[in-house]
Parts: C-alpha cells; structure tokens; sequence
C-alpha cells in the first residue's frame, strides 16, 4: 500500500476507526488551542503562562505536520493550497511562527471540518444514535453562531485590548459585548472606542443576518418535510423515517413492511 494515499485516506475518512480517531483529535485540538487562547488574556502566574504557551507550541507543531502532510498527500498540491480549509490551515500556523498579531482564535475556524461527522447523523454514530437530519442543521446552526461570536470576540479583544482596555480588558468582555449585540439587547455597557472595533461589530452583526437565517430556513422546511414521515424502520439499513405511503426504502430500496390503513381493511 503506497503511503500517500494512505495518509491521505486517513486524514480525511471518518468511517474507519482510525479516520475518527485522526479527525476528533484535530477537533480536540482545536477547541484545546482555543481555550488557552482565553486563558492567556487573564493575569495567570508565570509558571502557568510558561506551561500554556509549551502547550500551544506543541499543538502548533501537530497542525504545522497535520498542513505539510494534507499539501504532500494532495492529489493536486497548488489547488489545495488555495482551497478554503487550507488558507485556514495556514491562518492557523504562520501568524504564530513569523511573531506578528495573536490570532489563534482564528484556528476556531477548524470546527467546521467537524461538519462532514454530521453526514451520519442518522443511525449509530460515534455520538450516540441520532435518527432525525433536523438535528444535524440544528448542530450547524449553534456550530455557526458559536465560531462568529468566537472570531469577532477575538478579532474585537486584539484591536480594543490595547485602546480600551478597562472595558475589553479580558477575553469574555468581548464575548459579552459581541452576545449582547449580536442578540439586539445592546447593553451600552460595554462599547468598542476604536474605528476598527466599530467597523468589525457592524461586520460582525451583518455576518449574523447572512448565514443565520439561510440556516434556519432549512431547519424549518426540513422540519415540515419531517412532519409528513412516518416511522417505517427499514429491516436493512435501518433507516427509520419514510413518506407515509412509501413501499421501498428511499435508502437502499429494500420492500418496508406495508401496514393497511382503515380504508384498505374496509374495502378487504
């Protein structure tokens, strides 16, 4: 077996044991990186920010290989480089190697690989077993909202911190800031002074009213898409949601098990 492909393989399947495996470590990562992120915008004890920041070379050294091994194992290397997921790869490692602006909360980014696990949502996954498309759209949807206010909040810290920082003093005065804005309650407590930190809120809020809504349009139509189904567990790839007049799985095509309605057993 050739190494590239199988490299390949792994880092992007995720039905094979190994493929989950490679692709949740990644995520943990990344959720990992984020935290320490927020951690180091509180006044930490020496020997804590000394800890933290070995912590953080190391997983920038895994995503450093994790980036040399997808652009090595690509079947096309330069479209790759120019690809979404690997500008962001990219965003993630080299602002942190040449020692310009602290954005690693810009790797919060990543989750959204985390996104092709939801293609399982139905049946047993390694979440647990799910049986409604609705709730992968409903995961996207907090998973979307999370990473806006995430990045805005760390984009607004990193330009305010410095020009205000009695009110953006810490990580989660810019999460406050950015929830109560982006939920149109609008405190006034606490505001950006900046041309740049006002500029960002109003992109981050037209942000919101781009991708939101798109979303929960889908939930919706899937919801009422889902009210017109019935349970028909499919005896071989256990697909439980069918039309209510379905014979054959709409899955695999097997023949469902065909239950007489009141007007079929009148007319028996």
């Amino acid at each position: 077996m050739q190494l590239r492909p199988t490299i390949r393989f792994y880092l992007e399947d995720i039905t094979t044991r190994t493929g989950k495996a490679v692709n949740l470590l990644i995520a943990l990562l990344v959720l990992l990186s984020s935290a320490i992120f927020v951690a180091q915008t509180y006044p930490l004890p020496i020997s804590v920010r000394s800890l933290l920041d070995t912590l953080d070379w190391l997983i920038l050294l895994v995503f450093a290989i994790e980036y040399g091994l997808r652009l090595w194992c690509a079947e096309k290397p330069l479209r790759y480089a120019f690809s979404l997921y690997a500008i962001i790869d990219l965003l993630a490692i080299l602002p942190f190697f040449i020692g310009t602006l602290d954005i690693r909360f810009i790797r919060v980014f990543r989750w959204f690989r985390i996104l092709r696990l939801l293609r399982f949502i139905e049946g047993k996954t390694i979440f647990g077993y799910v049986s409604r498309e609705d709730s992968a759209i409903f995961t996207r949807i907090l998973l979307t909202l999370f990473i806006i206010i995430f990045v805005f909040s760390g984009l607004i810290y990193q330009v305010e911190h410095g020009a205000n920082s009695k009110t953006f003093n810490t990580f989660l005065d810019a999460v406050y800031f950015c929830v109560a804005t982006m939920t149109t309650v609008g405190f006034g407590d606490v505001t950006p002074s900046t041309e740049v930190g006002r500029s960002l809120t109003i992109l981050m809020i037209l942000t919101g009213i781009a991708l939101i809504p798109v979303q929960i349009g889908d939930l919706v139509k899937r919801l009422v898409k889902t009210s017109n189904q019935v349970e028909k567990p499919c005896p071989i790839c256990h697909l439980v949601l069918h039309d209510e007049d379905a014979r054959f799985c709409k899955n695999c095509g097997t023949q469902l098990e065909y239950q007489s309605c009141p007007v079929d057993a009148m007319k028996q």
